[in-house]
């Protein structure tokens, strides 16, 4: 016996244009807290065994998305990094020969929000971790990281990683608003909430759409399918809950294809309508047919 395998490098063609998600780790922890905080521990049990999930526990898997357009390759954020290597997450930057890249050969990082499974990966002993990348982040997000407003207490330790992570590369950011072009076909959209100034990304290609949606919602059945329930992750929880079911009746409305950073890996797939609620769908063959 040699015990359970799993894949780690996941590609698709959208068009004229290649994405690839790699799973920089996996985490089990509890579901409450921090999901379905204003639920029951009778109503978790239950949501739970109807899916055929484990009542007490999950698996949190971190997923980067590198988007090579054939003119530049973008990687959306930079997963735990070296810190997290030896506990089950920060694979990004190795696995990344596995997907037929070095980390010399990325143009773009674009950092979605300022959360340490997005940012942990920017530097690596000593040195930027993608030392030929033009950097990007939201200026919303950057500002309120850099002042602390509107950070919760819970995010004291996330916003001194923040400062010295990311900060004393100020110089080196293009700051980024609400619908500005990362590269050709990539573009930067708001959807505050999980942070001050957290932003998804939507990828257009001969008439193909992807929504890489980052930390909308933050697992398949818990977030998806109960939108309106609180998250403890989610730092303006109100702001998240309203901008999680905007996004989540648009995809389903448009049926335009998803990768979320906390869905189960390969991290692909949509949001359906089932009855009055919502359910993931992964995506299959269709993206190879």
């Amino acid at each position: 016996m040699q015990g359970p395998l799993r894949g780690s490098v996941h590609r698709f063609v959208l068009g004229d244009t290649e994405i690839t998600t790699i799973l920089d780790g996996a985490f089990p922890m509890g579901i409450s807290p921090p999901f379905m905080l204003d639920k029951s521990a009778e109503d978790v049990e239950r949501i739970a065994t109807n899916v055929n999930l484990p009542t007490d526990r999950l698996e949190n898997n971190f997923v980067p998305v590198v988007v090579n357009t054939g003119d530049a390759l973008v990687l959306i954020d930079t997963g735990f990094g070296k810190s997290k290597r030896d506990g089950g997450a920060g694979h990004l930057r190795p696995l990344l020969h596995d997907a037929g890249y070095a980390p010399e050969d990325i143009d773009v990082v674009f950092i979605t929000h300022a959360h340490p499974d997005h940012i942990g990966g920017l530097w690596e002993d000593g040195d930027l971790a993608f030392p030929n990348a033009q950097l990007m982040i939201g200026r919303q997000e950057f500002d309120a990281w850099k002042s602390g407003d509107g950070i919760p207490e819970q995010r004291a330790e996330n916003r001194a990683m923040f400062l010295k992570v990311v900060a004393p590369l100020e110089d080196k950011f293009r700051f980024i608003e609400d619908g500005d072009e990362i590269a050709t076909g990539v573009t930067a959209q708001a959807a505050f909430g999980h942070s001050p100034g957290h932003m998804m990304v939507r990828v257009e290609s001969a008439g193909q759409q992807a929504l890489i949606w980052s930390d909308v919602a933050n697992h398949y059945v818990f977030s998806v399918e109960h939108p309106e329930s609180t998250v403890g992750f989610d730092d303006d929880k109100e702001m998240a809950i309203a901008t999680r079911k905007r996004v989540l009746a648009e995809t389903a409305e448009s049926g335009v294809l998803v990768v979320g950073h906390h869905m189960p890996f390969p991290s692909v797939g949509y949001v359906q309508r089932n009855g009055d609620s919502l359910r993931w769908v992964p995506a299959t063959y269709q993206l190879r047919i």
